[in-house]
């Protein structure tokens, strides 16, 4: 064979390059496991704040603050909005506030969101933080938005590419 032919057997036992062409057949599936892990934590770090933003609400309700200052859903809501991570918008936020009669009573079920044909929630939720030493349900539910991932990972369980997110607290509230 002259001397700068190419010879399969030769071109077989050529060893350089190697490592690159096994990360080039690696990378994607390792880029879809970076993505998939940084979604899901996105998640459980949304999650997170929703549950420490359900608790500072549950204690206006618990304390009396709001039904001495007579606040109404809207009002409620927007103090709810006030104890939100930065990286929650008040926008994506529903508020949902009962009265039960005991504590094994209380629906802790995920509500199911209904929707115009333009996308926008249509639900109403109720608003009765109840009175002196009363049972109540604090509920605040977040539509996250999320965005399919690589190989089929998808995170929603609403419409829309929405992750429904909820924190539920249930308590008595004091004698104030």
């Amino acid at each position: 064979m002259p001397r700068g032919t190419l010879c399969p057997a030769r071109i077989i036992r050529d060893r350089h390059g190697v490592a690159a062409m096994e990360f080039a057949l690696i990378a994607p599936l390792l880029l879809a496991l970076i993505l998939g892990i940084l979604n899901t934590s996105l998640i459980f770090l949304a999650q997170s704040g929703l549950e420490t933003s359900a608790e500072a609400a549950a204690r206006i309700i618990m304390t009396g603050q709001a039904q001495n200052a007579g606040m109404t859903q809207g009002q409620f809501q927007t103090a709810a909005c006030a104890t939100l991570p930065p990286f929650l918008q008040c926008n994506r936020l529903y508020v949902d506030v009962t009265n039960v009669s005991s504590f094994s009573s209380a629906s802790l079920g995920a509500p199911t969101f209904t929707y115009d044909k333009n996308g926008n929630v249509t639900n109403s939720f109720s608003f009765s933080p109840g009175t002196r030493g009363s049972i109540a349900v604090v509920r605040l539910m977040y539509l996250w938005p999320t965005t399919n991932g690589p190989f089929g990972l998808q995170l929603s369980n609403t419409s829309g590419n929405n992750r429904l997110l909820q924190a539920t607290s249930v308590l008595k509230t004091e004698y104030y």
